[in-house]
């Protein structure tokens, strides 16, 4: 037996059809009796009655305890998404300040704030919405996932290949990554039941930094590693890749994918490239988490197996890690990691090989700038709302033409305009709503900024211990001594208005103003 709530959905659904046939029937004069309609088609003759006077279905209407109306809940909704486009989707706590800004912009009434709930609730109204964890993500990277940029990058990369004739197998990608020698990784853990919060690990601490350089080929194989413990990165890991990657060529030419490193583009890297076949292409900058295939498919593989190895150290109770701990750790890290299946799915997932741009270009979904409206895209923009000037100015010629021509046709078309219009104008008023609040908090800002540079940075000269009650007092003596400079007249400021005069001549001899050192008295007496 189905439930007995969609049985009385499934029994509206069906009367609300033969309302909607019993109305139709009487406006082409098929039934002139409104009684007679309504014993035909089942339907209640007041209910039928109702709606022929204008009023509307239940179901299409908006519920009663909601606080805010359609168009406004609508508008908060583009809000919302527009914000999430440009990569910064709002809290929850957010939503509910915009909301309750909205409420207020109705002007003075009694209207209660929306509750603590309501935003939940919300969101469960509307499918296009839905609360998730957000990540961190840096802003350069944001910037960089340009379309038209990765784009370029793609097509460069298959020039090449055609230009040279690179073959799948002559393709290998060379990078760098960083290692902190005894840090171990978050892993999850089996602990008491009774453990409040997440349990601690214990690791070296050892924060010594250690550079590993590897090189991966498109076949899968890991052909180069190299280490520096301290100094700088430079082109000498040629001289391993060269001789490891000479036995294994197809072709005349390899293509090395690097990034913009400083090391890269240097003179003598470049001349070592021509001597031996190599062309290097640098991939466009902040873009390596999307386009190079080591830090896609390895990097972070290698970086969670080593932090793995140095917990179960730590399990041994060997409690710090040195050079000699590392250089044992990291081959047997390395070998875990660099597999042939784990090469060829970064490669595959940057869009390389094989060569599949869309890998990588169906993933760029954030743009740091606020994007442009679409626009409409019905051939009948009679019966959209209209989202900006243009589309407002098209919606008023339409209804001005309607309104001509009253006489000839039905009033529905011209009232259901008019609608629009109204409603167009009432989402353009919650939006000026929303920019005025956003223009407001940016204000606020900003002339926080500009207190910030204006704030004093002197030092105070002070030595030894001070208390709290001793600092302050030095603190307001000097703001005091500076208020009384600005202020009184004379003081260094009202002085460095005035224009600057020439000190009267003082003795050498006696150092008394006025005195010329001829007429001196003490050089006469020497």
């Amino acid at each position: 037996m189905p439930p007995k709530l969609q049985t009385k959905t499934q029994k509206s659904t069906h009367q609300e059809g033969r309302i909607l046939l019993a109305i139709s029937s009487l406006k082409k004069k098929e039934i002139t009796n409104i009684r007679e309609a309504a014993r035909l088609y089942d339907v209640p003759r007041t209910t039928l009655q109702r709606r022929l006077n204008g009023s509307i279905n239940r179901a299409e209407k908006q519920a009663n305890g909601l606080k805010l109306t359609k168009e406004e809940e609508e508008s908060l909704i583009q809000w919302i998404l527009s914000l999430d486009q440009c990569g910064a989707a709002p809290r929850p706590s957010h939503v509910q300040d915009m909301a309750n800004l909205l409420l207020s912009n109705r002007g003075p009434s009694n209207i209660q704030p929306i509750g603590k709930n309501w935003v939940y609730n919300f969101i469960k109204r509307h499918d296009e919405l839905k609360t998730r964890f957000s990540r961190k993500y840096n802003h350069q990277c944001a910037e960089s996932e340009d379309p038209k940029l990765i784009k370029d990058w793609f097509n460069r990369v298959q020039i090449t290949m055609m230009q040279y004739g690179i073959a799948y197998e002559d393709i290998y990608n060379f990078d760098e990554t960083g290692f902190a020698m005894g840090l171990i990784a978050t892993a999850k853990v089996v602990t008491s039941a009774e453990t409040a919060g997440r349990p601690a690990l214990l690791q070296p601490g050892n924060r010594e930094w250690v550079t590993a350089i590897e090189c991966v080929n498109a076949m899968g194989m890991g052909s180069a590693s190299m280490h520096c413990i301290q100094g700088k990165i430079s082109y000498p890991g040629l001289n391993i890749f060269i001789p490891t990657t000479n036995s294994h060529m197809t072709g005349k030419y390899r293509l090395l994918i690097l990034d913009g490193h400083g090391s890269h583009l240097t003179p003598q890297f470049d001349q070592i490239c021509n001597q031996n076949n190599i062309v290097p292409i640098c991939m466009p900058a902040h873009s390596s988490h999307l386009l190079q295939p080591l830090d896609v498919g390895c990097f972070a593989v290698l970086k969670r197996t080593y932090g793995r190895l140095v917990e179960e150290k730590m399990r041994q109770r060997i409690n710090h890690i040195d050079k000699l701990d590392f250089l044992s750790a990291y081959p047997q890290a390395r070998k875990e990691t660099f597999k042939m299946d784990n090469i060829k799915n970064g490669f595959m997932a940057t869009g390389l090989v094989p060569y599949n741009p869309e890998r990588v270009l169906t993933q760029l979904n954030i743009y740091p700038k606020t994007p442009t409206p679409p626009g409409s895209q019905s051939t009948n923009s009679d019966l959209k709302t209209p989202h900006n000037p243009k589309q407002l100015k098209k919606k008023e010629t339409t209804v001005r033409k309607l309104l001509r021509q009253h006489s000839k046709s039905p009033p529905t078309p011209a009232k259901t305009a008019m609608d629009q219009v109204f409603r167009s104008c009432q989402m353009a008023m919650n939006s000026v709503a929303i920019l005025a609040k956003e223009n407001h908090d940016l204000r606020a800002a900003n002339e926080k900024q500009q207190q910030k540079r204006k704030r004093s940075h002197r030092q105070i000269a002070y030595t030894g211990g001070l208390s709290i009650q001793e600092a302050q007092g030095i603190i307001q003596s000097e703001n005091d001594a500076q208020e009384a400079s600005t202020t009184v007249p004379g003081g260094p400021a009202s002085a460095a208005n005035q224009p600057s005069v020439r000190a009267p001549p003082r003795c050498s001899d006696c150092c008394i103003i006025g005195h010329r050192r001829l007429q001196c008295p003490n050089r006469n007496r020497a």
